[in-house]
């Protein structure tokens, strides 16, 4: 009988552990949280990657009730992104603001004239970086990046276009760098998003993009597109299949392809200016949660994002060299305002 009383004392201490540990989770105590809905900003257009993903952490969020007021997105795509980034910069000290990322907080700026660095907002996080993949429509013979490019060479000049995002921007950084190294030289097409580049590569109106993987994942799984070579240094590391016959590692580098170039673009976070240490700490924290969720790891996969994360002084050290990085390439391809 003791022996029994305590076994139900032992199983009711681990019960009560249990609950209070589930109650610990579900109700963290934080020395700052949201007061009403934060409003989070995508610096660019419905559809494309940045797009995506915030739209799946604000799902993410709701779902698993992640904070207790709800995530807004709001699309701010004017100006090549600088109307969202203005937007951000203005609201010093309001911790109801957030803004994803892409490059073009670097290239915007350089770009345009733009009065906007990323030092006016807070550094948050790096959720991932972004591959970049060399894109043909698939009723079209090349089989190869280096045929394609060959078929563009032997062209001749402004024969062929490829479409990107934008204007002066990291597809058309990118597109630049293809004709340097190779004497290949297409006409540029900017459109709006992702999204529409490709769409309008499916439809025959461009030659080629240079779009993110889950920018164009649809169109390849359905056969529309064929993936010639990814912009980085090694393979993507995803094995799994997405179309009947390709996974994303089998997608070769375009360094294998005889294009030796690399790029991959942030996925970040930031907040305005002058916020506090436990303000900032609040989205850290919300990140590492989102990032904990299956969801979040199933779009990683899908999406072949480099799943690089960085929060801090690395970050910070990161985007400083980005910023070098950047400005070297726009003042090779002639894109920095006059």
């Amino acid at each position: 009988m003791i022996k029994d009383l305590v076994s139900d004392t032992s199983r009711l201490a681990r019960t009560t552990a249990t609950a209070l540990l589930a109650l610990t989770i579900a109700s963290p105590v934080y020395a700052w949280e949201p007061s009403k809905p934060v409003e989070f900003v995508i610096p660019a257009g419905t559809g494309g990657g940045a797009d995506q993903m915030a739209r799946l952490i604000q799902g993410v969020v709701a779902k698993h009730a992640l904070m207790k007021e709800p995530l807004i997105v709001v699309n701010k795509s004017g100006g090549a992104g600088a109307e969202g980034f203005m937007a951000i910069k203005e609201a010093k000290g309001d911790p109801h603001k957030i803004i994803i990322t892409l490059s073009n907080l670097f290239t915007t700026p350089l770009a345009t004239g733009v009065p906007f660095n990323w030092k006016d907002m807070t550094p948050v996080a790096m959720l991932a970086l972004d591959q970049f993949v060399l894109w043909t429509n698939a009723d079209e013979p090349y089989k190869s990046a280096s045929e394609y490019i060959a078929a563009v060479k032997a062209a001749g000049p402004n024969k062929f276009k490829m479409g990107g995002t934008g204007s002066k921007q990291e597809d058309q950084i990118i597109t630049v760098a293809i004709e340097k190294a190779t004497g290949a030289k297409f006409i540029y097409v900017p459109f709006k998003g992702g999204g529409e580049v490709a769409v309008q590569l499916v439809g025959g109106h461009v030659n080629s993009t240079v779009n993110n993987p889950i920018e164009a994942v649809a169109q390849w799984r359905a056969g529309k597109l064929r993936a010639q070579c990814v912009f980085d240094h090694e393979r993507m590391p995803f094995k799994a299949k997405v179309t009947d016959t390709q996974s994303w590692n089998d997608i070769p580098t375009c360094k294998e392809a005889g294009l030796p170039i690399d790029y991959t673009m942030l996925r970040g976070i930031f907040m305005p200016p002058g916020v506090t240490p436990d303000q900032l700490a609040f989205y850290v924290d919300l990140l590492n949660k989102v990032r904990g969720t299956p969801e979040w790891k199933d779009f990683i996969e899908k999406g072949a994002f480099n799943a690089t994360y960085m929060t801090g002084a690395p970050f910070t050290k990161w985007l400083e060299e980005a910023e070098t990085t950047h400005k070297a390439l726009m003042t090779e391809a002639g894109f920095l305002a006059k």
